[in-house]
């Protein structure tokens, strides 16, 4: 299997020299590492040629890395139902690059794409509705990015008297608590549990042993 797939990889990078940086071929799957301008070209080269065939899009997906220059990953996985092969098409953007949409060549691309740029922030050039899917009207930020705090920014609720959903900044309503250090489930600062003063030792119980005879 690792032996067609790497043959697979060495025939899409000699067909797509300009827009295949790499590939690796690793626990038997492919992954191509594309040009982010070039992935509409790249994903309209896999669908259509005959070696490769691969006519659906299953996924769009993104991934955050932080510490990057270009802290995302736009990760696309596709399926060869002809080849019976899968392969992942990775590229890379920061936060102010958008990566051409490809709602052209796949039209399942739409809602995944509005996904990632909805939890991600990754925008898609060219989309036909580029909006958020998942969030709420008026949601600040992006949740799946490593630096959008737990807690949100805002929380919604309703309110009766206004008769409507209001919007309000996070109000965290347990910022303190009185820990009770001798419960078992809380954790304790001194080495013996209530009723641990009934077990006895082997010392102790050799001693008792003694005694009887």
């Amino acid at each position: 299997m690792d032996d067609a797939l790497q043959e697979l990889g060495d025939i899409i990078a000699a067909q797509l020299p300009q827009d295949i940086i790499d590939f690796v071929v690793d626990r038997g799957e492919l992954t191509v590492n594309a040009a982010a301008p070039s992935i509409a070209r790249v994903l309209t080269h896999l669908r259509d040629d005959p070696q490769c065939q691969f006519t659906a899009l299953m996924d769009v997906c993104g991934a955050d890395y932080p510490e990057r220059e270009k802290r995302f990953d736009v990760v696309y996985h596709l399926l060869s139902v002809k080849q019976n092969r899968r392969v992942r098409v990775k590229v890379q953007t920061d936060e102010d690059t958008p990566v051409p949409s490809v709602v052209s060549v796949f039209n399942s691309a739409n809602w995944f794409e509005r996904e990632a740029w909805d939890l991600y922030g990754v925008f898609f050039s060219n989309h036909p509705d580029l909006r958020r899917i998942l969030t709420d009207y008026g949601f600040d930020g992006h949740p799946l990015r490593k630096d959008f705090p737990l807690t949100g920014y805002v929380e919604v609720r309703y309110d009766d008297e206004q008769g409507r959903v209001v919007y309000e900044p996070v109000n965290l309503t347990q910022e303190f608590r009185s820990f009770d250090f001798m419960s078992p489930w809380e954790g304790m600062t001194r080495g013996v549990l209530p009723g641990d003063e009934k077990a006895t030792t082997d010392e102790d119980a050799g001693d008792q042993a003694g005694e009887g005879a």
